[in-house]
């Protein structure tokens, strides 16, 4: 696994930001559009609240403190109560924003899942980029956890943001009315600086702003390589996990703890350059944080002093230009928040590029002088290969030329050396292989099912299991015990509704003989089985065969992998045969063939 992205670099890549972008404002439109616009118009109107009462709290300074100044107890008394209707309106409107910022965020991360889920599953994308090598490390985590880290730090930006414009605005108007001009005397001329604290909040919040963006400009890139190496780590552990009874039995866990030693060294070292990178940060924030407080007392101390301020003018001025700087600097606030959605944005749009690069696959395949493979019905019953070209994704040829026909209900074995494409061919059957040229042609309307050598046992009960994909299949169970008893797993027959990591549970030759019990209770009308009995004996295997050939016998099958002495279950041999320019396919009798029912036109 590639612990660099091959797009991550010490700045901010716009293009990140756009692709992001142009993928989750899709929440935004259609179905979703009434919702998201209503989630974002609550948002902004309790924020735009909020301001209000933040102004009339800064209000409410001034004259309480001025009455304090003056000793006017009856102002004292009336601010105090107006004070607590001001803490109920600021602890209503705060909820308001805390339900419909967090239901906004929840609601969204919601929508891009399912829009990820829906193109990553969609066209068995899963699959071909893991076949073509293109998917980026753990896509898994992409989906559930970069896209809650990419999406709820823009939302509390997006409030920052509004929040800091409408402050602004209002503070700003605030600090230029009770502020007014500043008077210097400077070597016997008069300076006049109008709105002195306006234009010193101004050049106080842009210049730290500025040096944060100098500071920490490669942060985003330190956070972008740790979060792989995280990554990574998991990947291992997990490995290791879903293989610990190999590594115990050959005694491997020395070598495994090396291997996630180095791993765990690279994620560390890569954490203390993201600790250092937040310590030059710290300089910035720690110090601006004790500073801003400060600067607007020391501002106003003169005009105080001279009498033309009043302790409540004084508190007034501090609050709006407290106000002022934190908008101003909201990009130093969040420079860390930003840094760490930027990488996830990264990540998550490195998945969806890699989505978009494998659905052109096909379509550069067919610049390169190949039509594709093309997958079309086959109305007769019968499976096709018509003129068919399988090759790699590099173009070089696999499988040249390949012709067959295989009718509806025939029994056909496909055999080959090791390194001809009998796997590769099984997959074009199934749709997952569009590099090369030619057609193939499957029974229409008809089910396929395909058995490859590991077989896949879904979470849930053994039930699930045997029904699997097909769950909303009505079957007595007395046909699934006797599909497991005639697999030979009849000693399962009483867990049929034990929920259990059946994948994990069962051996090798278990999780195999449970997908051929699959195929008896199923009963698909073209099956293609990939291995699906390389785990047994040979005898268990000739056993197994046997009872599957024998009740499928309307059923067509099409058996890769098979040991030699299983041909007399078959009617025919598909032989596989090299040559310099790909495998040439070739039909090879093995018994007379048996009358079948076959699909009519």
């Amino acid at each position: 696994m590639n612990l660099t992205p091959a797009s991550a670099a010490d700045g901010l890549d716009r293009k990140v930001f756009r692709d992001f972008f142009v993928l989750a404002a899709g929440w935004w439109t259609g179905a979703t559009a009434r919702r998201a616009w209503f989630l974002t118009a609550a948002l902004a109107a309790c924020l735009i609240v909020n301001v209000g009462i933040n102004f009339a709290v800064n209000t409410w300074n001034r004259r309480f403190f001025d009455a304090l100044e003056n000793t006017d107890t009856q102002t004292v008394f009336w601010a105090v109560i107006v004070f607590f209707g001001l803490v109920v309106c600021a602890a209503a409107i705060g909820v308001g924003i805390v339900l419909s910022r967090e239901t906004l965020q929840v609601r969204w991360r919601e929508w891009l899942i399912g829009s990820l889920i829906d193109r990553w599953i969609g066209g068995q994308r899963y699959y071909r980029m893991g076949l073509a090598r293109t998917e980026p490390a753990n896509p898994e985590y992409r989906i559930a956890d970069d896209t809650r880290l990419a999406t709820e730090p823009i939302v509390d930006f997006a409030i920052g943001l509004l929040s800091s414009i409408v402050s602004a605005l209002t503070f700003v108007g605030v600090l230029w009315v009770v502020g007014g001009a500043l008077t210097v005397q400077v070597g016997g001329a008069t300076l006049w600086i109008p709105g002195y604290m306006v234009l010193a909040a101004l050049v106080y919040g842009i210049s730290m702003s500025l040096l944060m963006l100098w500071v920490g400009h490669r942060l985003p890139g330190a956070v972008a390589r740790r979060n792989e190496a995280e990554a990574k780590l998991r990947f291992e552990l997990t490995r290791l996990r879903e293989n610990s009874e190999s590594v115990a039995l050959i005694r491997g866990e020395a070598d495994e703890r090396r291997a996630l030693g180095t791993t765990y060294q690279e994620l560390v070292r890569r954490w203390l350059g993201v600790v250092r990178r937040h310590g030059h940060i710290t300089w910035l924030t720690n110090g601006s944080g004790v500073f801003v407080p400060v600067l607007p007392l020391l501002l106003a101390a003169p005009k105080y002093l001279s009498g033309e301020f009043t302790l409540g003018q004084v508190t007034q001025l501090a609050g709006a230009f407290l106000q002022v700087q934190v908008a101003i600097a909201w990009l130093v606030d969040n420079f860390r928040a930003l840094a760490q959605c930027y990488a996830s944005m990264q990540r998550v749009t490195e998945l969806t590029n890699a989505i978009d690069d494998i659905d052109g696959d096909f379509d550069r395949n067919r610049q390169g002088g190949q039509g594709g493979v093309v997958l079309t019905p086959s109305t007769s019953g019968a499976v096709r290969l018509d003129a068919l070209t399988i090759a790699d994704r590099s173009g070089r040829v696999l499988i040249d030329q390949a012709n067959a026909r295989i009718e509806a209900g025939e029994k056909v074995m496909v055999s080959g050396e090791s390194g001809t494409g009998k796997s590769t061919l099984v997959r074009a059957l199934a749709g997952l292989w569009p590099w090369g040229a030619g057609t193939i042609a499957l029974p229409a309307g008809g089910t396929i099912a395909f058995v490859p050598e590991r077989a896949y046992l879904p979470a849930g009960t053994l039930r699930d299991a045997l029904l699997y994909p097909a769950q909303s299949l009505a079957v007595d169970d007395a046909v699934l015990s006797e599909a497991l008893t005639e697999a030979g797993l009849g000693y399962l027959s009483r867990r049929l509704d034990e929920v259990d990591r059946w994948d994990q549970t069962l051996s090798n030759g278990e999780r195999q003989r449970l997908a051929i019990a699959r195929l008896l209770v199923q009963r698909p009308d073209l099956v293609i089985l990939d291995g699906a009995t390389s785990a047994l004996d040979e005898g268990g295997e000739a056993r197994l065969m046997a009872t599957l050939v024998a009740a499928l016998d309307h059923s067509t099958l099409i058996s890769v992998g098979l040991r030699p002495g299983l041909e007399a279950l078959h009617d025919r041999k598909l032989q596989l045969s090299r040559s310099d320019h790909g495998a040439h396919l070739a039909s090879v009798a093995l018994r007379p063939p048996v009358a079948v029912a076959t699909s009519s036109p």
